[in-house]
């Protein structure tokens, strides 16, 4: 019984240090790394490109586009002069049709 009691003794203290101290390597405490996220975000150009690959004339493109350039329609908006005076025309038709005219036209570099 006294054996018992003296070895749950030694397991318990044991356990206890163990769980006390950080494991070492060399004197200095391991750590842990995190992945460092290699993603870059992307241009505009980049996902305007992207949203070209969606079928023409949906829903889905529209949709993609109105993420890049949040719709704000106006009565009467003026004629797009870029990309973002798009999202100005209220018909939606019409706003797909700018997006497409513009990102088009973006030239496809080579990495």
């Amino acid at each position: 019984m006294r054996k018992l009691l003296a070895l749950v003794a030694i397991l318990y203290s044991a356990a206890a240090m163990a769980q006390g101290t950080p494991p070492t390597v060399g004197g200095k405490p391991l750590t842990q790394v995190k992945p460092r996220d290699v993603a870059k975000p992307q241009s505009i150009a980049e996902r305007l490109r992207t949203c070209l690959e969606i079928d023409d004339a949906t829903k889905n493109r529209l949709d993609c586009f109105d993420a890049i350039f949040p719709p704000q329609p106006k009565a009467k908006g003026p004629a797009a002069k870029g990309v973002a005076d798009c999202r100005f025309t209220k018909e939606e038709d019409e706003r797909l049709k700018c997006f497409n005219g513009f990102a088009e036209k973006i030239p496809k570099f080579s990495r």
